[in-house]
């Protein structure tokens, strides 16, 4: 989906992109005010709406009131974002075992982190706060190094920043997160701090899902609807639609019921008409449900009511916003694109494997939306004399004679000689061994970072740092769904091998 608006004045970045082709290191974010002429005044309007004119010529949407002129200021410093670091990902385990689950590596050269702080620079907010408990270390690292606002970092101008709110005791709040709700709630008093005097919306989002989103859509369809609480939502059909929390919407768009993956009769019972939220026809017969993305825009007034007047209440999507809509105005916002939860290692792992299609259903490189993500000047892939099918080798990775497909090959990896690589993500390494290095370890009967010459990996997932032998043969030859052999330096989850990072598989393993 396009996150540009024509003839509209965006936030635009200027790029300097480092050796390695990844903007990072020296992007600069200039941040310019949006100019409406007289003249020729702005209309924004919703993702997936149906546009018309009515016989003023006026534009409108299908399903919803007249949407908001743009203004003569810039309306990105009345918006700030909260990005929810999660709880302590054991879905993800082993691969949260030392980092929280944005921390989580992805793509071959990202961080899901990357995904919600991108789509928050490209649609032109910059007050962004990141809230983190678990394995924190990693994420604050990347994001200092990333988004630090100074040489070498994406920087904005004027009020913006971002800033990481770890979970901490006070003399009022003695206990860790307890929710989503209740993060937010032990930080409200930052929200009327004088810095964010200015701040009319609060954009809550996810840090473990992969999309592309213009943020500012969704919240000028927030306030075009005058809403209290705007949830985004997914059109779902009737094979997907019992996995998901869904809503019931009135003819207006307003959210009047939900229900937690209901079945048979009960989910019947949630169809709606989503022609209200801009699919035509067709796509609505196919789609008659909506389900929550677990991403909301408040206004802060709102928010701020709901939090202290209900401080039983830790989770937004399963008891403050039930309980809104009742009492205030909460709207449904359509987001008809790609939108993937990456909540487990299987749905991990799937949507790693599904950028490597042709064409994929998401990129990192979209000119109009990029992804960014730490610079590192890392020298290009080197690859030599092999047999590549849809597969993605990201920088400073060497790969030599050997037979890659449908897989991805991440940083600095080492990928020894008659190597056959299929359905496996490969994460890469923090750092380089020398050659010199890998001899002498080779000499003392030790394993080098990499993929060792020989083996062959199938269905896969090798954490950072990994180091496996010569000869192994990794693919789940018996079908196990489920193994915990950290001794030996992996685990099985939903039948795929992970390899732990910083983990050892010695020479000639069979699994």
């Amino acid at each position: 989906m396009s996150m540009g608006h024509a003839s509209t004045h965006r936030p635009r970045l200027v790029l300097q992109s480092s050796a390695s082709g990844f903007a990072g290191a020296h992007q600069s974010l200039l941040m310019k005010k949006r100019v409406v002429s007289e003249k020729n005044k702005t209309q924004r309007v919703c993702a997936s709406a149906e546009v018309v004119r009515n016989d003023k010529g006026e534009i409108v949407q299908k399903g919803s009131p007249l949407v908001m002129p743009e203004g003569g200021r810039n309306q990105t410093n009345s918006v700030l974002a909260v990005i929810l670091g999660g709880g302590a990902g054991t879905r993800l385990y082993p691969l949260t075992k030392n980092r929280a689950k944005p921390a989580v590596p992805i793509g071959g050269a990202y961080r899901l982190i990357d995904v919600p702080m991108s789509n928050c620079i490209n649609s032109g907010m910059s007050k962004i706060y990141i809230l983190t408990q678990f394995n924190s270390t990693s994420l604050n690292r990347h994001l200092a190094k990333t988004y630090n606002f100074g040489a070498g970092g994406v920087r904005f101008g004027g009020e913006g920043f971002v800033e990481v709110l770890a979970a901490t005791q006070t003399p009022t709040d003695k206990e860790w997160f307890q929710g989503t709700a209740d993060a937010v709630r032990q930080y409200s008093w930052l929200f009327e701090d004088i810095k964010n005097r200015s701040v009319e919306d609060i954009v809550i989002l996810s840090g473990d899902h992969l999309y592309r989103m213009d943020y500012m859509r969704f919240v000028d369809h927030h306030r075009a609807t005058n809403a209290d609480v705007t949830i985004g939502c997914l059109p779902m059909d009737d094979e997907r639609a019992s996995d998901f929390g869904l809503m019931k919407i009135d003819d207006q768009g307003r959210i009047i019921e939900f229900a937690e993956k209901p079945k048979g009769d009960a989910l019947k019972a949630m169809a709606v008409d989503t022609t209200v939220l801009g699919l035509d026809d067709k796509a609505a017969a196919m789609n008659p449900y909506i389900a929550s993305m677990g991403i909301y825009v408040f206004k802060k007034s709102a928010m701020l009511e709901l939090l202290r007047q209900h401080p039983e209440m830790n989770d937004f999507g399963g008891e403050i916003i039930p309980l809104a809509a009742a009492d205030y105005n909460v709207q449904a916002f359509l987001f008809n694109d790609y939108w993937e939860d990456i909540g487990t290692i299987k749905s991990f792992f799937h949507a790693n494997l599904a950028l490597t299609a042709n064409p994929p259903k998401f990129e990192f490189h979209n000119p109009e939306g990029p992804i960014y993500t730490s610079p590192r000047f890392l020298p290009p892939a080197k690859v030599i004399q092999s047999e590549l099918t849809d597969a993605i080798v990201s920088h400073g990775a060497m790969v030599k004679n050997s037979k890659i497909k449908h897989s991805i090959i991440g940083l600095r990896s080492r990928v020894g000689v008659d190597t056959t690589i299929e359905d496996t993500m490969i994460m890469g390494a923090d750092y380089y061994e020398s050659d010199e290095q890998r001899k002498l370890l080779e000499s003392q009967g030790k394993v080098p970072i990499g993929i060792g010459a020989g083996t062959t990996l199938k269905n896969v997932i090798v954490d950072k740092n990994a180091r496996i032998g010569k000869n192994c043969t990794i693919v789940n030859r018996e079908n196990v769904q489920e193994a915990s052999k950290e001794e030996d330096g992996y685990y099985i989850r939903d039948g795929i091998v992970v390899v732990l990072r910083n983990g050892t598989i010695p020479d000639n393993t069979i699994i």
